[in-house]
């Protein structure tokens, strides 16, 4: 679906949503090209991708094309890296919204009971979240899948495109992050601290906090060095995110690079247990996207409101 966008002008500002082929991802590429911007849609799948496309064309969005991308794969984040500097020379937003749950399901996120909804009614957040944990159960597969896709995959995607990114007047990264990653979700208070002294903290230290992590849990040792509990690689690898963005912030002032909580949103890596819809969601990111030229950046962003730390 590379010819979906024939002709952008270049004052047109252009932006990338890995994993927009549906859920959040899908609803931010149609709010973004109903804001007059020009969408890249990302998929693993080559061919779910295209059928997103056709969908939101379906809608009256146009201004939407499709490519593959797998996060985890540098080959393919390459080609994704050529086929936009060949085609608009620059990138205005990147939202990096791609990511796995870190879980293995025990239930099937497709099943009727579930994507209807009905049986969540009446339920408040941590009832909801009790259930969403209850269908769930944690692997040191799904733990080291969680880290390599949504901190590894999102960090080698900003630094593929970070030139494209410099080509523009204004470039934007917005990482889809989660309440799930802030530090109070920690009880170790090294770690904490650690984590949030991003003004000493390296990319080369958070790889020896994940490493550290991963060996911990592979142990049985999560609860005992007091990494977060319940969803842990997903808190973890969110944590990285949040602090790797912080890192990117102060080293590129240039850039507005903000991480942006959607809220509990109803999706298939909720289960559909969420409170918020997708269009509510992807919403709150949207907003984060479309700051006001030169706004707040090395910030996060929950539900559309600054918070005053990642704490």
């Amino acid at each position: 679906m590379e010819d979906a966008i024939s002709r952008t002008p270049r004052n047109t500002r252009v932006a990338v949503v890995t994993g927009g082929n549906r859920g959040i991802g899908l609803e931010v590429c149609r709010q973004l090209a109903s804001n007059g911007v020009a969408v890249v849609l990302t998929a693993v799948d080559e061919k779910m991708g295209a059928e997103a496309v056709e969908k939101l064309q379906g809608l009256a969005v146009s201004d939407v094309l499709s490519h593959q991308l797998d996060i985890t794969d540098a080959s393919s984040i390459a080609r994704l890296a050529d086929f936009l500097k060949t085609r608009f020379g620059k990138l205005d937003i990147l939202v990096n919204n791609a990511a796995v749950c870190g879980v293995v399901f025990i239930r099937d996120h497709a099943d009727a009971s579930v994507t209807s909804g009905e049986m969540f009614k009446g339920m408040d957040r941590d009832e909801r979240l009790e259930w969403l944990w209850g269908n769930c159960r944690e692997t040191y597969d799904a733990a080291k899948e969680g880290l390599q896709t949504n901190y590894y995959g999102t960090k080698h995607v900003i630094e593929a495109l970070l030139p494209l990114l410099q080509a523009s007047y204004d470039g934007r990264i917005v990482n889809v992050s989660s309440d799930f990653g802030l530090l109070r979700c920690f009880r170790n208070e090294e770690l904490k601290q650690e984590l949030n002294d991003t003004d000493n903290l390296t990319e080369e230290r958070l790889d020896e906090l994940l490493a550290m992590f991963l060996k911990d849990f592979e142990a049985g040792g999560v609860e005992e060095r007091g990494w977060p509990s319940a969803f842990a690689a997903y808190k973890v690898a969110k944590a990285a995110v949040n602090a790797y963005s912080r890192i990117l912030a102060r080293r590129h002032p240039e850039l507005r690079v903000n991480c942006a909580h959607p809220g509990y949103v109803k999706t298939d890596i909720t289960l559909h247990s969420g409170l918020l819809t997708p269009e509510e969601g992807a919403g709150n990111v949207v907003e984060v996207a479309l700051l006001p030229e030169r706004g707040a950046t090395g910030a996060f962003f929950e539900e559309g409101k600054e918070l005053a730390s990642f704490v």
